[in-house]
């Protein structure tokens, strides 16, 4: 793919992905009654860069040709929600899903179901309308949902893992896989003084 089919490529996907942050910051200041308690800690996105999307294309044995990518990949377009608590993902997720026009494509639960390794969050794509003058197009935009220490861990494990060959590889993740816990006792700890969460 040339530098110029990747530029030509992405526009949409900005778009849409544009739109869902706007959407996003509308949810965070109106999800609950009381304005002053936002679920929303911060807000990443990204677009994949070019050689990232040609690798990513390479490994699933496919040309690197924007036909392919807009048919094969859902993480062109991509948001990470950090949020205060457990309750608020939720509730940014539930309140996402209510949004009409928005197209569940897929999501999977980490959080109630983590990963083997510890990980925790809550992932979704969603088909985000963009109008162009007289027609209108849905593009996929990756969200991950997570609270303050599930990214944290996220974001050590990363770094102490990712694309490193460890001889000690195996008792990293077991300690890994203990922090995970101890940072989610940490944060249900928390949310016991949290003020808006729902009534027992």
């Amino acid at each position: 793919m040339t530098s110029e089919e990747y530029y030509e490529l992405i526009v949409p996907y900005q778009d849409a992905m544009n739109l869902l942050l706007t959407r996003l910051d509308v949810l965070n200041h109106s999800i609950y009654k009381d304005a002053a308690y936002k679920p929303v800690h911060t807000v990443y996105s990204r677009i994949k860069k070019h050689k990232s999307l040609d690798g990513k294309l390479t490994r699933l044995k496919l040309a690197n040709t924007p036909a392919n990518a807009r048919e094969h990949l859902q993480d062109i377009a991509g948001v990470r929600v950090i949020c205060y608590f457990e309750q608020d993902v939720y509730q940014m997720i539930e309140a996402m899903k209510r949004q009409n026009d928005l197209i569940v494509v897929v999501e999977k639960d980490y959080i109630l179901h983590p990963k083997p390794n510890g990980y925790r969050s809550y992932h979704i794509i969603l088909g985000i309308p963009v109008r162009y003058m007289d027609i209108t197009e849905y593009y996929p935009v990756e969200i991950q949902v997570r609270t303050l220490s599930m990214d944290f861990w996220a974001s050590m494990e990363h770094r102490i893992n990712y694309k490193q060959n460890r001889p000690d590889k195996e008792q990293i993740q077991e300690e890994l896989l203990k922090y995970a816990d101890i940072l989610q006792d940490m944060e249900q700890n928390f949310e016991t003084y949290n003020d808006n969460r729902p009534p027992e």
